[in-house]
This record gives structure tokens, C-alpha cells and sequence, in this order.
């Protein structure tokens, strides 16, 4: 039975409408209405859920348990004749757009519907005969003098499309707009997958109507973005006006499938620790041990395969480092946001025209630049042996790597084309390892290892596991208790306590406050930023809550 919520939706949106009986007829079920997706969601074997996602657009996901989740965009979508309009009426939108300079999407969004409203007339009739309208000369461009007649359905559909086309990302700007999408992945033009927060890997009904259409939009994004692209440069990464980070495959010739692209969804404000902490990511003991470490200029790695979370993990414990600490961050593509003032964000940047910035030029400017803590999106090549010069010279670094295990990743930081002496190994303290654990569909922190210093006698590098993930239970068991080498040896050191020992009580009353503010539901990152502001500056009595 359809829900109320969802009959009254469907009878305030035809293309609402129009999918519900669609799917009914096929499926002969209804789905169910969310106004918002919980994580009891991820349970669902056989998801069959409909909910917002901003504006007249709505996402149904559907799975029956044996094939691919399915992810259908609903939005108003035009038919034969009204195509045929939008194309006469987009042509009269971008000749007249030249002559204005919006200084942001709403105000052009703004000279969008003046522009529409201008070329239409709305009538009632659904049927109107066509007429090849006249033209006449208007500053050297031929604008239309009779108007373009429409229904009021049409001129909604007709306004979502300009909008979607024009100021969004075409056929993929729904997806952009969903709060629960993390990655996009266009294999071609017949093929959309999308990383769900819930639901995981879903097969989404995107799809652009032919080769040409398809070649044209990647083109159109190339220059938009500022990199064109051709066969000649097939490949390039950039960043959209949101922040996400693209990564474009043009030619046939390096993309079997056809030309594919990648999003990567930019989080304005970044997740929060004590979020991670609920989400099962992190531990309150694990995050209370790294709150330690980083408010102790401990250099750490966080390392990790593919889409395991490791920027997320990053920016979110960047709260932990001092509030009045100078940042210097040092990135390919703009994703670390820390929630300091005395922040320096550098970028690198290509070699055309004014000539190329690379990583390795930034971090050489870094240790000129005199800042407590320098952050490395993430080091792949020469720059990590800048990064580990800087650990020399103490200034802490934290960035993230490619890599699995505490093997891996020593052997890869050893090797070409980064090249790290072995005996410098023992300027980073510990490597964080998160991992996405395919049987249950979510990120954890696999391992932390301590990382002691090299050993000429045994010519490698001394480690310490310290926290160990159990994946038949899964839960992160701390194994530092009493034997943790950097809380004893460097930590409890420098906050000057006596007797090392108690090192271990000031770690199990951060652990405690994390603890309570996941309690208490106080998740949002920014809240979360002034709480340990506050402890910093006053102890427990600048806390909001008892931890006892």
C-alpha cells in the first residue's frame, strides 16, 4: 500500500508519479518513503526506499537480494517534442548568458530563470503547433523574436534542465546532490556506479544517450575545469567548484570500456572523530591514544588501500592538534581541512604557462616556513623523502600512503621511486592502518603500529603493535596497555610526568571524554573542536558534561 506521505508527493510531482506506477506495475510493490536514511538501513538485505534528495528530485533504491543494488534517479524528464523545445530554448539561454558575469551559481542561476521566463509563453493547451520562429539581429547575435510556447509542466521541466545542465554537472549533478553518495564511477556512457554511505556499490540509472552527447559533455568539463582534454592528453585530475576530485579517462585507446571518470566527493566540513567512534572506525581508547600523540608532535602515517577511509580519518583528528598550531598542508587536489587559523594551504600546479609547483617544491618551502605540523594529502613519490627531511629537522608530519600492512609499508617507503633510507625510518613514530572489511561493509582501524627506530643489527626497522583488529568479533583490541613505547618514551616525557605509568591515566580520561561525547550525541565536527578546545585550555572543568 502507498504510503500517504508518498501519495501526496507523487500528486504534487508528475515524474514523482509516473516512476511509482511504473515500478509498481513491474514489480507489483510499492516502496517505502524516508525523509532520512539511518545506519538500521545497511541491514536491509532487499532495500526498497525512496527519499529526498533536495529541490523536486527524489532516489529510489532498490535490491532484491540476489542481483546488484539498483539506485534510480527520479526527475522530471522530457519527452519527444518538449527535447526539441529545450534544445531551441538552450540556444537562445547561451547566446544571451555572454552578456552577463554572475558572480556565483545563484545569481547565474537567477539570470537562467529571468532569461526562460523572458523566451517563453506558457499556455494551457498540451499540444501547440510549430512554428519556425524568426529571428532578428541584436548586437551581432540573432535572438528569437516570437516565443517559445510551452505548457506549465514543461517550463518546470524546461527550468530543471538548465539549471542541471548549465550551473550543475549534467546528468550526474543528482548524484553530486546526494548527501549519501561518497564516490562516482562512470565506466562509459551506458555504465554509472556510485559508493553509498548504506547501501554500498549501487548501479545507478545514469546513462547519456549516445556517443556523441557523451564526448561532448567530457569535453565541455575538461574546459570548464580548465584542462582540456584530447586524445593527445587523455588523463587528467581537478577539482570541481564543490571541491570534489575528478579524475577523467578520455581515449578509447588507454579506456577499453570507453572514455570513464571519477568523483570523489568533497566533504565541505569534515567528519568528526567521535563520529568515527560511533560508526565503529575508531575505538575511544584508539582515538584517545592519537589525541595524545598529535598533541604531542608525534609524526604519524595513516595508511591503507583504496577507499578505505584514510583522508576521512585524517581530517578527522586533526582536532587533536593544538588550536593555536601554524598547518601547513602541502596536497595535489585541496582535501584536508584543518580547523585551524594559522592554516598555509598549498597547492601544486601543472606545468603550463606560468610552469609547474610540484609536492616536492612545496615541501621544500614547508621547512622554510617554520610551521608546527606540516600535513601531506598523500605521498606517492620524491616528496616522501622532503617529508621524512622535515621529521629530521623536527617538525612533525602526518600524511597518508598506499599500503596494507606495516611490512608493505616500510618496504614501499624503502624502495623506488621513494627511496627513504632505512635508517630514517625512525623519524616517523606510528603508522595507522585502515582498511574497508568487505564481509561487513565498513572501514576500521586494522592495526597501529609504534614505530622504535632501525636496527643496524638486524638492518630493519623495530616496531610495536599496539592496537590489533579481531575481524571474527570485530572489535579493536588495545595491546599497549603498560607497553606502549611512544605513550612512555616520548609522550609521557614531554608532558613531564614523573612517573611514566601515569601516562595511562591520561589516556583512559581522553578515552573517557570521547566516550561521552558520543554518549551525549555530540557529533557534529565543529562542536566537537571547541569541546577539546575547552579541555585543552580548562580540564574536565571546561567540559560540558561529567566524565564520572
Amino acid at each position: 500500500m502507498l504510503q500517504r506521505e508518498l501519495k501526496n508527493l507523487a500528486y504534487r510531482y508528475p515524474h514523482l508519479r509516473d516512476h511509482l506506477i511504473s515500478f509498481k506495475r513491474i514489480t507489483g510493490k510499492y516502496p517505502e518513503y524516508k525523509e532520512v536514511l539511518t545506519d538500521d538501513d545497511k541491514k536491509l538485505r532487499r532495500p526498497n526506499i525512496i527519499y529526498p534528495i533536495g529541490d523536486i528530485l527524489f532516489a529510489h533504491v532498490w535490491g532484491d537480494g540476489f542481483n546488484e543494488t539498483r539506485y534510480y534517479i527520479i526527475e522530471p524528464r522530457l519527452n519527444e517534442d518538449e527535447k526539441e523545445k529545450y534544445k531551441v530554448i538552450l540556444e537562445i539561454v547561451l547566446e544571451r548568458a555572454v552578456y552577463v558575469s554572475p558572480s556565483s551559481d545563484e545569481e547565474f542561476t537567477d539570470v537562467l530563470e529571468e532569461i526562460l521566463y523572458e523566451s517563453v509563453k506558457i499556455v494551457r493547451k498540451k499540444v501547440v503547433e510549430k512554428k519556425e520562429p524568426k529571428k532578428i539581429p541584436i548586437f551581432g547575435k540573432f535572438f528569437r523574436k516570437s516565443k517559445v510556447e510551452v505548457t506549465e509542466e514543461t517550463y518546470e521541466k524546461i527550468r530543471y534542465r538548465l539549471n542541471r545542465d548549465i550551473v550543475g554537472l549534467g546528468p550526474l549533478e543528482p548524484l553530486l546532490r546526494d548527501r549519501y553518495f561518497e564516490d562516482i564511477h562512470v565506466i562509459n556512457r551506458e555504465i554509472t556506479y556510485g559508493v553509498h554511505k548504506i547501501f554500498g556499490m549501487v548501479r545507478t540509472n545514469v546513462k547519456w544517450d549516445g556517443e556523441e552527447e557523451y564526448e561532448k559533455y567530457l569535453k565541455a568539463l575538461g574546459e570548464r575545469l580548465g584542462k582540456p582534454i584530447s586524445d593527445a592528453r587523455p588523463i587528467i585530475d581537478a577539482k570541481l567548484p564543490d571541491g570534489s576530485r575528478l579524475n577523467l579517462i578520455y581515449s578509447d585507446d588507454v579506456s577499453f570500456r570507453g572514455a570513464s571518470l571519477t568523483i570523489r566527493k568533497f566533504k565541505d566540513v569534515p567528519i568528526s572523530v567521535t563520529q568515527l567512534v560511533k560508526w565503529g572506525t575508531l575505538t575511544p581508547t584508539l582515538a584517545a591514544y592519537l589525541w595524545l600523540a598529535l598533541e604531542n608532535d608525534m609524526s604519524i602515517i595513516i595508511a591503507g588501500e583504496t577507499a578505505s577511509g584514510k583522508t576521512t580519518t585524517l581530517n578527522a583528528i586533526l582536532t587533536f592538534i593544538h588550536h593555536d598550531a601554524k598547518i601547513y598542508t602541502v596536497e595535489d587536489t585541496p582535501e584536508v581541512i584543518p580547523p585551524h587559523s594559522p592554516w598555509q594551504q598549498m597547492v601544486t600546479r601543472e606545468g603550463e604557462g606560468r610552469g609547474s609547483v610540484t609536492m616536492f617544491d612545496l615541501l621544500k618551502a614547508a621547512l622554510r616556513s617554520r610551521p608546527n605540523y606540516i600535513i601531506v594529502g598523500e605521498v606517492r613519490g620524491e616528496e616522501g623523502r622532503i617529508a621524512f627531511q622535515a621529521m629530521q629537522t623536527g617538525h612533525p608530519v602526518l600524511f597518508t600512503f598506499h599500503a596494507a600492512t606495516i611490512e608493505s609499508l616500510v618496504q614501499r617507503l624503502t624502495s623506488d621511486p621513494i627511496n627513504i633510507p632505512m635508517a630514517f625510518m625512525g623519524n616517523v613514530n606510528i603508522g595507522v592502518f585502515q582498511n574497508y572489511i568487505k564481509g561487513r561493509g565498513v572501514r576500521r582501524v586494522t592495526s597501529v603500529h609504534e614505530i622504535e627506530g632501525y636496527s643496524k643489527k638486524f638492518d630493519g626497522v623495530v616496531t610495536r603493535e599496539v592496537f590489533e583488529y579481531n575481524y571474527t568479533t570485530d572489535q579493536i583490541i588495545f595491546k599497549g596497555f603498560a607497553n606502549s613505547y611512544i605513550l612512555e618514551e616520548k609522550v609521557a616525557e614531554k608532558m613531564g610526568f614523573a612517573d611514566r605509568r601515569e601516562i595511562y591515566d591520561a589516556l583512559g580520561e581522553r578515552a573517557r571524554i570521547i566516550e561521552r561525547m558520543v554518549q551525549e550525541r555530540i557529533l557534529d565536527y565543529h562542536e566537537v573542536n571547541e569541546i577539546i578546545k575547552a579541555y585543552r585550555l580548562s580540564g574536565l572543568e571546561g567540559l560540558p558534561f561529567s566524565i564520572y
